[in-house]
């Protein structure tokens, strides 16, 4: 098992960050296999793209909310981690008040 449940959608309030907001946060590692995704769907293309890690955020979006930690962004760096057989993922989390 990769991920701890596939999700599709944020069950989370909007939290109205912006990339910048994103930015001030420091990564921190993350269990995959603690995620929840909001995506159940992923582009391959994007997957197997050379630069798919060259343009955003470096690391992926997580959200803890009500004790549960969400994959918002990075789904694909998620995935390439688990394909290297890492079980830890640098990640941006943002806790929101439950």
């Amino acid at each position: 098992m990769i991920f701890k449940l596939v999700g599709d959608g944020r069950p989370y309030p909007d939290h109205g960050l912006t990339p910048r907001e994103w930015a001030q946060i420091p990564p921190r590692q993350v269990r995959l296999d603690s995620l929840i995704t909001t995506k159940a769907m992923l582009d391959l293309h994007s997957l197997l793209a050379a630069d798919s890690t060259f343009y955003g955020d470096l690391f992926p979006h997580v959200v803890q909310w009500q004790g549960e930690l969400y994959l918002e962004d990075g789904l694909h760096r998620a995935l390439r981690a688990a394909l290297h057989q890492r079980s830890i993922l640098h990640a941006r989390v943002l806790e929101l008040p439950a």
